[in-house]
């Protein structure tokens, strides 16, 4: 699996802090969709299509997030032929949180913690078959992490 995500709390994925470093050694960094401000046109960017919502998208993330800047996500799937995971926040400056993209065997299934701004819901959208799917969970924010 190949990591383009600015989360936290994962050893094996860059921190925002290190993400200029990481998009230089990381080909096909989507950059302009990760400067977006809403979601739509963040997933216009990455995949240039709408998604359908599906029960075979599991999004774990916690009700109440007593502290916004980390807000602990897990993305997974029973979907086949998954080629890459996307989570969003729309009520974030930059509504695309992480992104990542799969080779053939790999297991569909990614845990980050993510910053959120505000009470927001979390889009999980799994690209798998040439067709996206997502799942949504809202998490009420008691204290904002970005900037908050």
């Amino acid at each position: 699996m190949r990591s383009i995500n600015p989360c936290q709390g994962n050893s094996h994925t860059p921190v925002r802090q290190r993400s200029r470093s990481v998009r230089a050694a990381a080909p096909g960094w989507p950059e302009q969709a990760f400067q977006q401000k809403t979601e739509d046109d963040a997933l216009k960017l990455l995949y240039g299509k709408p998604f359908e919502t599906s029960d075979k998208v599991t999004l774990e993330v916690p009700e109440i997030a007593e502290n916004g800047a980390v807000v602990p996500v897990s993305v997974s799937t029973t979907l086949p032929n998954v080629t890459g995971i996307t989570i969003l926040v729309p009520e974030n400056p930059s509504a695309l949180a992480a992104s990542y993209k799969f080779t053939d065997g790999t297991m569909p299934s990614i845990g980050c913690r993510l910053k959120m701004a505000k009470t927001s819901n979390v889009v999980a959208v799994v690209e798998s078959g040439g067709k996206l799917y997502a799942a949504s969970k809202e998490v009420k924010v008691t204290l904002g992490g970005c900037g908050g």
